[in-house]
């Protein structure tokens, strides 16, 4: 499994971004894929995280940590393969590399080594 991130820029605040992972390979394998973020100097961090399941992978099921609850929007197309992280209200403090992974087992995960493949970083800086 591949992953792609995408979609980050140079944004002010209270703007909004999309980011985009994209998947490819063996992708019915994948049931989670979560975003985390890491700034400089800090330990990544879990952002958010989507998990599908069912006869026809439609229940879904996400979850945000508490800094970007309310703020941004995880979501999928299945038909394209790709998970996008909506970001709205844009902080400074949300600047950071952000990294798409996924994961084979099914769970919303907080924790890092749950995911089996991480995708390259997509940057994220919010200024005044």
């Amino acid at each position: 499994v591949q992953l792609q991130a995408s979609g980050g820029g140079l944004v002010q605040i209270g703007g909004s971004l999309r980011l985009s992972c994209a998947r490819s390979g063996r992708t019915s394998s994948i049931s989670t894929v979560g975003w985390f973020r890491q700034a400089p100097g800090k330990e990544r961090e879990f952002v958010s995280a989507i998990n599908w399941s069912g006869s026809t992978w439609t229940t879904i099921r996400t979850d945000y940590s508490d800094s970007v609850k309310g703020r941004f929007t995880i979501s999928r197309d299945g038909a394209k393969n790709t998970v996008y992280l909506q970001m709205n209200s844009l902080k400074p403090e949300d600047t950071a590399v952000y990294y798409c992974a996924a994961a084979i087992n099914y769970g919303l995960k907080d924790d890092p080594t749950f995911y089996n493949y991480w995708g390259q970083g997509t940057l994220v800086t919010v200024s005044s």
